[in-house]
């Protein structure tokens, strides 16, 4: 696989199967060449896999969030086919022409029909009056009071909050909102009766100055908000149950208490008592990115998916919690969405070698990225096990150039995932099929920090402030150079005089501070990075809430956060090093490239900086697609020049 194949990557996603069981609508994600845009469409494909997949709907933009209607008469999407933001249509569901049920100021997202097939729920954002003036010289000025004013991709949303609508179906009159929370909502799911619908919000005072949020519910026809949590924790993703007597939903426990792991709950409305169903599993039950809200069976169960080793896999559980939930798809792979209608399930899945298709139980349903994947001889993921040195056992991976000759030895690049809350595993990752074929072998594991694994693993590199935990730099680096130590000494095809070390975000931390430890690689590439806490305290969308990290605020221990910081230990860096930064990064601002990029320099150290305009922290995976060309282009460049594939 070469950089320009980019173009060539499809994803099948949102699976939604129809209510009788018998058709599954999903999105086919593209990426137009020329006009360098993303593109989807909504295919459909019957469930028992007897003809082909069939595109059915052909705007030339993006049409997504497929939503059957109860009766199975009628199809509702989201489409920016008509302009700059999406908007929601109904079309036929045995074809015909979409009617346009919204013209918002922004694009609309999460619809959800109502249980009696009369109107559709969604989200949008609310403008202040002062967007419609689009000269910046003439505009008012932001008057700005609470935390949480900016969000990466998003750029500012303090004076354009999220709001719960709904519409009627037939597109007779203007969509009605619902809500007006000054940090907005999300998520919203019908009561069966189609009475009310339950949504997450955060509305509690201070909201902004910490991590919870809420199950609220509103009357269909509006009304004053009615609590229904208890304000302790993150309550996000809620599902109404068949019968009107529960609603499901994602809930992490604590404030500011990070990492914790997702649960999947429900709330009892007669009683309102919570119950955790997922508790036995001891892992994370709301992978990234996300997949989609805890879905009922009509018997009672609940659907979800779960974070596991490297893997996504789907658990079904009983929602009264009387067993422990049990895994009904499984295997080396990733699940990137699901739905279960009918008694009929469906899920997309990904592998090293397959980008997402969609599946019911054994039987691949679609197979829109076979061309390219046999033409780009992709290469397998073999796992393997590292141990640390206090004795942990790291779950890691290494792939191998196609046709590698196990006589020869191979430069190796060793990637960190960001988060540092995520997992890396068993999914198609453009990068590593990249630089595999470029000729190098690709290490990549799941430190202590990780998800996908015990709690305790997740929450080992909390601190350094108080009696929170060693902090980051401690065994999530042993755990790194355990990955490579093992590898050198399994793989003799691994060099250990051609080493590189990679990452973005957190991986672009990680790879900064080590080599501000040791000169054991030999070329080295920070993406993305917080090379300085205490300024990405204060400059990001939401650098100041890793206090759940850290144990302490910065002003209350400002010691902890510049013990954490690679600028601090940057002097001591000789290892030839490649930063890479988005100009329009909110998470951690370009600012963070630029401080180590200027100490770098004055120390006269071999240092390049490369910045990407218009692009935010997600670049890398939902940029501008020659952006991302060009950045392949950019790192397998810098490596060749110190590791000779």
């Amino acid at each position: 696989m070469r950089p320009d194949d980019l173009y060539e990557l499809t994803a099948v996603g949102d699976p939604r199967v129809s209510p009788d069981g018998t058709r599954v609508a999903y999105t086919l994600t593209t990426m137009d060449r020329e006009d360098q845009e993303y593109r989807s469409s909504i295919w459909t494909v019957p469930v028992d896999g007897s003809s082909d997949p069939r595109r059915f709907t052909w705007g030339p933009k993006r049409d997504s969030s497929p939503r059957w209607s109860p009766d199975g008469a009628r199809l509702a999407f989201v489409s920016d086919r008509d302009g700059e933001r999406a908007q929601m249509y109904v079309l036929p569901s045995d074809g015909g022409e979409a009617v346009k049920l919204t013209d918002l100021p922004e694009s609309v997202t999460s619809p959800v029909w109502s249980p009696d097939g009369t109107r559709v729920a969604f989200c949008s954002r609310v403008p202040d009056p002062a967007y419609e003036e689009t000269d910046d010289r003439r505009r008012r000025p932001r008057r700005i009071t609470r935390l949480g004013f900016k969000l990466d991709g998003e750029g500012w949303v303090v004076d354009r909050p999220a709001q719960l609508f709904v519409v009627v179906a037939d597109g007779s009159s203007e969509p009605v909102q619902l809500t007006s929370f000054e940090a907005g909502v999300s998520g919203p799911s019908w009561s069966p009766d189609s009475s009310r619908l339950v949504f997450s919000a955060s509305g509690h005072d201070d909201h902004d100055l910490d991590d919870r949020s809420d199950l609220y519910a509103v009357g269909a026809g509006g009304g004053e908000p009615e609590l229904l949590t208890s304000t302790d924790g993150s309550c996000s993703s809620p599902s109404w149950s068949p019968d009107g007597s529960a609603i499901a939903y994602q809930y992490a426990e604590g404030v500011l208490d990070r990492p914790r792991h997702t649960q999947i709950a429900v709330l009892e409305l007669g009683s309102g008592e919570r119950r955790l169903l997922t508790t036995a599993l001891d892992r994370n039950c709301a992978p990234f990115p996300s997949i989609r809200e805890p879905v009922w069976t009509s018997d009672g169960r609940v659907v979800f998916a779960v974070e596991d080793g490297g893997n996504t896999h789907v658990y079904l559980g009983p929602a009264d919690g009387s067993a422990d939930p049990v895994r009904v798809v499984d295997g080396e792979l990733r699940v990137t969405g699901l739905d279960l209608v009918a008694g009929e399930g469906v899920h997309a899945a990904t592998t090293p070698t397959m980008p997402p298709e969609l599946f019911h139980g054994g039987r691949r349903l679609t197979r829109h990225s076979s061309t390219f994947c046999e033409r780009a001889q992709l290469v397998e993921a073999e796992r393997f096990t590292a141990v640390s040195r206090d004795g942990s056992e790291v779950d890691a991976w290494i792939m191998r150039p196609p046709g590698f000759d196990r006589t020869r030895r191979y430069p190796v690049l060793l990637n960190i995932h960001g988060g540092p809350f995520t997992q890396y595993g068993n999914g198609f990752f453009d990068e590593f099929q990249i630089y595999a074929a470029a000729g190098y072998v690709v290490l990549f594991s799941n430190p202590r920090g990780s998800s996908g694994y015990t709690e305790g693993w997740g929450r080992a590199i909390r601190g350094p402030a108080g009696e929170a935990g060693p902090g980051m730099g401690s065994v999530d680096i042993e755990d790194m150079h355990a990955v490579v130590d093992t590898a050198l000494d399994r793989f003799p095809e691994c060099d250990p005089q051609r080493l590189g070390v990679m990452g973005g975000s957190y991986g672009g931390w990680a790879t900064s501070w080590i080599i501000g430890q040791d000169d054991r690689f030999a070329a080295a590439c920070s993406e993305r990075a917080v090379n300085s806490w205490p300024s990405m305290y204060g400059s990001s969308d939401l650098g100041w809430s890793f206090v759940g990290y850290v144990g302490a605020h910065f002003h209350e221990a400002p010691e902890a956060w510049e013990a954490i910081s690679p600028l601090g230990h940057a002097n001591r860096i000789r290892t030839p090093l490649l930063i890479l930064h988005a100009e329009d990064d909110l998470r951690c601002n370009v600012e963070q490239a630029e401080q180590l990029f200027t100490l770098l320099r004055l120390n006269r150290r071999d240092v390049e900086m490369v910045r990407f305009p218009g692009e935010g922290h997600e670049m890398s995976r939902s940029g501008s697609p020659a952006h991302r060309v060009m950045r392949f282009e950019v790192i397998l460049d810098w490596f060749a020049r110190y590791l000779r594939p």
